[in-house]
């Protein structure tokens, strides 16, 4: 049986910008319905390395958790005021994904995760040669930083950021060969990125297999799994736009995740972590009882490897 998580941005973001919900809060809640942990947005007011910069006191919070009965599935970094494809001088970014490694160490976190920073917009003004390599360039050096601190480093593609097509991914994949860089595939941003190809910047790229095709493009590549359902549409920004995936609870979505989850349960991750993400859905809240009951039914039937003969 694979640990459930749940990643703790969903209660601070978005719908709960204004008010957030406490980590401790969430996290009692998680541990009242049953969660093996949570996955935290690294980013204020839950715990992150800017507000909680000694060593000792984030071993503090670290243990708290543990006592709670709860692990780290994760951490989504905060680099996203960071300059990564719009800039020819990387160092800012790799000093702050440093912080964040250094972070993760004294918690105990064992995974990072990043994306590309900018919109897939920045081709409009950066050609895509370019971005494709400072992209890689900067990554490459990131891999190096993240396996000196014994991480796995996981790049979270979506619609709402650059090199967000199957073949993007694919490219970026076979650019950095470096075994603890993979790609963590998350369900509402496969089906957007494979099957309605939003956001693709020019001609779309859709995939006539869907999800199982995507899936089998990126096998052995995956290392952190996202569970949740997609609706087809994106969440929309301020000004109406588009902006990423829609992260609607299971059941509320378009999804066959009994053909998705065997495929990716078939994959060997570096851990057994499957986590929720209810990023930007208003009621996240109240709909996490009801998501961690669904992905209970759809761990007790795919969540055990068969053995091998």
């Amino acid at each position: 049986m694979k640990r459930i998580s749940i990643g703790s941005w969903a209660y601070t973001i978005g719908p709960y910008e204004k008010e957030p919900v406490d980590f401790f809060t969430v996290c009692e809640k998680l541990k009242e319905l049953g969660f093996d942990g949570v996955e935290l947005g690294g980013f204020p007011p839950h715990p992150n390395p800017d507000d909680i910069p000694q060593s000792s006191a984030r071993q503090q919070v670290a243990a708290r958790v543990r006592q709670m009965g709860l692990e780290f599935s994760g951490l989504a970094a905060n680099l996203w005021g960071e300059h990564l494809i719009d800039t020819d001088d990387p160092s800012g970014y790799i000093s702050e994904f440093t912080k964040n490694c250094d972070f993760c160490t004294d918690m105990g976190i064992e995974t990072i995760r990043v994306d590309t920073v900018q919109p897939p917009t920045i081709f409009e003004t950066v050609d895509r040669e370019t971005a494709l390599a400072r992209v890689v360039d900067t990554w490459k050096r990131c891999c190096s930083i993240a396996a000196d601190h014994g991480l796995q480093m996981t790049w979270e593609f979506e619609p709402g950021f650059a090199f967000n097509k199957p073949s993007d991914v694919v490219q970026i994949l076979d650019a950095i060969p470096d075994k603890n860089f993979g790609v963590m595939y998350d369900t509402c941003h496969g089906q957007m990125v494979a099957v309605v190809g939003a956001r693709h910047p020019g001609a779309k790229e859709v995939l006539a297999g869907g999800q199982l095709e995507l899936i089998q493009m990126l096998s052995g590549r995956i290392n952190h799994i996202h569970l949740i359902d997609s609706d087809n549409s994106c969440h929309k920004a301020e000004d109406g736009t588009d902006e990423t995936s829609s992260h609607p609870p299971f059941g509320l979505g378009v999804l066959d995740f009994d053909s998705i989850v065997p495929a990716l349960a078939k994959e060997t991750l570096p851990h057994d972590w499957w986590t929720i993400d209810l990023c930007f859905w208003p009621d996240a809240w109240q709909a996490t009882a009801s998501c961690k009951t669904s992905i209970d039914e759809l761990n007790s039937r795919y969540g055990v490897k068969e053995e091998i003969r």
